[in-house]
């Protein structure tokens, strides 16, 4: 009788959507935090509150019930910060795997063997089959 197959749970997919969009969300991150951090200061900035756009966002952002620029004012720098730091972390991890994938000395690949793999916790699955194609290459068991 054949074994069905059985999917991932819905959890472990999301990580590894995630994973591999690691460069999209980090940015999306970062540029969320800007868009609240501007609203923010459109509301709180006296000649920037009296200019077009903001005076139609600060309207419906400001209410009486509620005032979402509080929100913003906390929110906004928050984001700003973690999108930053994940945006550097990874784009300075890629630069770094990039250049040590070029090496063509199997000596010095061997050297580099543990920052790469550090490295790959902070990039895509794709990297990860990269770099097992190039220990293949090399013929490395690891």
């Amino acid at each position: 009788m054949p074994e069905e197959a059985t999917s991932l749970p819905y959890d472990r997919r999301l990580r590894d959507w995630m994973r591999a969009q690691r460069a999209a969300i980090s940015i999306a991150v970062l540029a969320i935090g800007f868009v609240l951090t501007i609203l923010a200061l459109g509301d709180f900035i006296p000649p920037l509150a009296a200019s077009e756009p903001f005076t139609t966002i600060n309207t419906v952002t400001s209410t009486p019930a509620a005032n979402y620029n509080l929100v913003f004012v906390i929110l906004g720098p928050i984001l700003v910060i973690i999108g930053g730091y994940l945006v550097g972390l990874y784009f300075h991890a890629r630069r770094r795997f990039e250049h040590l994938m070029l090496t063509k000395s199997k000596a010095e690949f061997l050297r580099n063997i543990p920052e790469l793999e550090e490295l790959l916790w902070d990039l895509t699955p794709r990297d990860q089959v990269r770099y097992e194609q190039r220990l293949s290459e090399l013929r490395l068991r690891r």
